[in-house]
């Protein structure tokens, strides 16, 4: 390792969470949990071969069966699930990993075949505007969804704080709260698709009282400096972006600043695509309003992690597509070796086992 990569090599107090390096795991759905979505073997396997990260993040895991909305990705809401995201845990602490349970609603980018029949729903019944969702039986069109009544949210609240308390039961480090990419809490902050005229909608501050409320519910099993949360300004994905982005989520940071968190994980970077609608929220947007650990992601290389890390805009960097063909990306990274080539995006999400999925070579066996 030379003096140019120290930075990104250096150890990090988050906290109360010594990691070794600054190299993070994104999370990213690989849909091997099957038709009942438990955690299994090889997931364990999966996530043990990449423990070298500073800190792993799982693929974002469902809050409850009415959250669902991906094929085979896994949950966090029953007996056999929390058994299955121990062996995942274990072989990760084994390993000598750490890892977060990262915990999602999918809102309206779900489809009624996903939940028995009903409805997605949303902050509003706006519709995601798309070319379809993946579902068991095929792509189908996006669904216009059901706006959620009032007294219905402190029941996904309770939902948000249950799966918390079993992701602890579970074994993980932490907890971070998926508020991005247009799932549903996501949809409750944003004005393109938060129309609604009651306290959870209207002003800037209506907007962020949900997930405000998430985090409050989560902080009362989980110690506030282990718990993180996703924003993503920047996306258009499922169909976001908001003519008062800047002012929004300076407010939610803001906001996010009082807690103490973990980490704030910040997708940044535009390779998941860009709204449009101004200049991108930097990093340096964000150090402006929330001190605590921060987290870029989304499209970043080496040397683009590195110079963020060294010119202090950021504290940890995280990667998602580099770790998916590189089990070992910290060891390549620090030694200069080569990557291997991106895993080919047909193997990405479909339940092929090992096939794309843990058969990705290592350094050492080149």
């Amino acid at each position: 390792m030379n003096d140019a990569a120290a930075s990104l090599f250096q150890p990090f107090p988050m906290r109360d969470l010594e990691i070794p390096n600054r190299i993070v795991m994104a999370p990213m759905t690989r849909a091997r949990a099957g038709k009942e979505r438990v955690p299994n073997s090889i997931m364990a396997e999966y996530y043990a071969q990449r423990s070298a990260a500073g800190l792993i993040i799982t693929e974002a895991t469902t809050i409850s069966g009415r959250a669902n909305g991906w094929n085979e990705s896994p949950g966090i809401y029953t007996d056999s699930m929390i058994e299955g995201w121990k062996q995942v845990v274990d072989a990760v602490h084994s390993a000598g990993g750490r890892i977060f349970l990262q915990l999602l609603h999918c809102g309206r980018a779900s489809h009624s075949s996903f939940l028995n029949g009903q409805q997605p729903v949303a902050a509003s019944a706006i519709k995601i505007e798309g070319d379809g969702v993946h579902t068991a039986n095929g792509k189908q069109p996006h669904e216009t969804p059901r706006a959620l009544q009032a007294n219905e949210i402190s029941d996904i609240v309770a939902e948000y704080r249950k799966a918390a308390e079993s992701g602890k039961q579970a074994g993980f480090d932490g907890i971070e709260v998926h508020s991005a990419n247009g799932y549903l809490l996501d949809s409750f902050l944003q004005s393109r698709t938060n129309h609604r005229t009651d306290e959870f909608g209207g002003s800037i501050e209506n907007r962020y009282r949900m997930l405000g409320m998430v985090v409050n519910a989560i902080a009362e099993v989980w110690p506030v400096n282990r718990i993180g949360v996703r924003l993503s300004p920047n996306g258009n994905f499922n169909d976001m972006g908001s003519a008062d982005y800047r002012q929004q989520f300076t407010f939610v940071a803001e906001q996010l600043e009082e807690f103490g968190l973990a980490y704030l994980h910040v997708m940044d970077g535009l390779a998941f695509g860009f709204h449009e609608l101004g200049e991108p929220m930097t990093l340096a947007d964000f150090r402006k309003v929330f001190h605590g650990p921060l987290m870029g992601n989304c499209g970043y290389t080496y040397d683009s992690a590195q110079q963020r890390i060294a010119e202090g805009d950021a504290d940890l960097i995280a990667f998602g597509r580099p770790f998916i063909s590189n089990p070992d990306l910290v060891e390549r990274f620090a030694n200069g070796i080569e990557l291997n080539p991106d895993a080919d995006m047909s193997t990405w999400y479909s339940p092929t086992g090992s096939q794309g999925y843990t058969d990705f070579p290592v350094a050492a066996n080149v």
